[in-house]
């Protein structure tokens, strides 16, 4: 969401209802996205609201302001992340379109199930680099960060999973007839 440039200035500075109007403008995006990451709407509040106080308190490390939403939408991300953490659970994902990401060159016929199920089977650290980078789009560096892992544990985990996804999905398809 573009916001104006002066408001996001005033929130930097310190304008405490400068950055309340920043948080009403971005309040459905937060709860959403945090919904969708955490499954429940008392954990998406709880993100949200520890989203909010880190933000606040951090405000003043903005340094472009036309970037705002995007600083906002990476302190959620970490909060569902260290909420999903404490549960030990993984962060959720859209089958189709993370399979649309991982390898543009399989057959479009996949079916969600098989991705599920091989996703099901990998550890929560290997689904969860997976999910960020290739749902996400995120960077390897803020993978890195979000997870709190050294950038080459990130790229193992990644290496790896992909590794265990493929032989996971074509063994799943050769036993059903779907590969010639």
């Amino acid at each position: 969401m573009k916001h104006d440039i002066h408001t996001v200035k005033r929130a930097i500075n310190g304008d405490v209802t400068a950055f309340g109007e920043l948080l009403f403008l971005e309040e459905k995006m937060l709860y959403y996205k945090a919904l969708s990451y955490v499954g429940k709407k008392e954990d998406a509040l709880d993100a949200i609201q520890e989203t909010s106080c880190k933000a606040f308190l951090s405000i003043g490390e903005v340094q472009n302001p036309e970037y705002f939403s995007t600083w906002l939408f990476r302190i959620l991300i970490r909060e569902c992340y260290k909420l999903l953490k404490k549960r030990e659970q993984i962060i959720p994902y859209e089958e189709n379109e993370l399979l649309k990401r991982l390898d543009h060159k399989q057959d479009t016929e996949i079916e969600s199930f098989h991705l599920n199920e091989a996703l099901s089977k990998l550890n929560s650290s290997y689904q969860t680099s997976i999910i960020l980078f290739y749902y996400h789009d995120l960077p390897i560096q803020e993978i890195s960060e979000i997870m709190e892992k050294p950038v080459g544990t990130i790229k193992t985990y990644l290496r790896r999973a992909k590794k265990k996804l493929k032989i996971d999905l074509e063994r799943s398809y050769k036993l059903n007839g779907k590969v010639t």
